[in-house]
């Protein structure tokens, strides 16, 4: 299977046809000019080291090489092949609230988006470790399973919103749990969940969902975002209001991600604007056994432009020494 790196550059393909439109274009301007001198069958006699077919082999020449040239531009590549390879770290699932208390703006620009940035620049700094993404409202689900792709993780991440599940609320508990079940099942130790969320949960008993993953061996981290003054939602151009028309104010709620933090073995940290609170969680990850575990991923594929830019370039060198001149033909006449 060949794929290319860069295939917006075939798109330069599209000029070939140009090429041949230009130079018929400039013959026919060229010959309308030489009838202005006189006879044209005088004119050609003029002229007669001047081959008229030789355009138009140059031309075809020419293109080929250019369509090779693209097509090593745009660096084809072959022979992927699946590869295990193995590393040791933890298995870290982030599991980060979407509901639409998220889009109040105490954070700049708001807490969905200061959270992701977050989770971007951590995954940077990881290695070896795996990391996974859970995004919860009012239900849960695994936006990314574990996986040592970082590149995936931040790609899956940017496409998050709070439209990214359709049901409101925020049920940390369910979210604990979803997270629990999605570790790998090579892992039995080193494995932790960090939630991400303003605390403020509806929907069922997220103390005990920490409990039940403590005794599973899984370490519980809790980062608090907001304030504890609360913050309105905005919300379609205007700000979020109940059923009474009253604006809804969305306020941190500490205790209850302290309690969770406590019964799930880890840390509850609260989110700044300058530290988010990742970093010394991560770090005190780093500090648990890490286990070894493989992984099954595409290794590189082989690069072949080389070969397509090696062939552009003799056909390039071969348009060049054509010329256009005649061939002369006195070699073999008598004299």
């Amino acid at each position: 299977m060949i794929i290319f790196a860069h295939p917006e550059y075939l798109l330069l393909l599209l000029l070939v046809p140009f090429f041949f439109i230009g130079l018929a274009l400039w013959m026919g301007a060229r010959k309308r000019r030489l009838r202005k001198l006189g006879d044209e069958a005088l004119v050609k006699e003029l002229m007669p080291s001047w081959s008229r077919s030789k355009r138009w082999v140059r031309a075809v020449i020419y293109s080929l090489a250019f369509i090779f040239f693209v097509i090593g531009l745009s660096r084809p590549q072959i022979g992927a092949k699946l590869k295990e390879y193995k590393a040791r770290g933890a298995e870290i699932m982030v599991v980060l609230d979407v509901s639409n208390s998220m889009l109040a703006q105490d954070y700049t620009p708001n807490r969905l988006e200061r959270a992701k940035l977050a989770i971007s620049r951590i995954t940077d700094k990881l290695q070896g470790d795996r990391i996974g993404l859970i995004i919860f409202a009012g239900s849960s689900f695994v936006q990314l399973p574990i996986t040592s792709d970082y590149v995936s993780a931040k790609m899956f991440l940017n496409n998050i919103s709070t439209e990214s599940v359709p049901i409101q609320g925020t049920a940390i508990g369910d979210a604990i749990n979803t997270a629990v079940r999605s570790f790998s099942a090579q892992s039995d130790q080193s494995r932790a969940v960090i939630v991400i969320t303003d605390g403020e949960n509806h929907e069922d008993d997220a103390v005990a969902a920490a409990t039940t993953a403590a005794e599973a061996g899984v370490k519980v981290y809790t980062i608090g975002v907001g304030s504890a003054d609360g913050q309105p939602i905005p919300m379609k151009g205007g700000l979020l209001k109940d059923k009474e028309g009253n604006i809804v104010v969305t306020k941190l709620d500490e205790d209850t991600l302290k309690s969770v933090a406590e019964a799930g073995g880890g840390a509850y940290v609260h989110a700044g604007n300058d530290e988010f609170g990742l970093t010394p969680i991560i770090d005190d990850i780093k500090k648990m056994q890490e286990e070894e575990y493989s992984s099954v991923v595409f290794e590189e594929y082989d690069e072949q432009f080389m070969y397509f830019l090696g062939v552009a370039l003799a056909l390039f060198a071969l348009e060049m020494i054509i010329g256009e001149r005649r061939s002369r033909r006195h070699l073999f006449e008598d004299r």
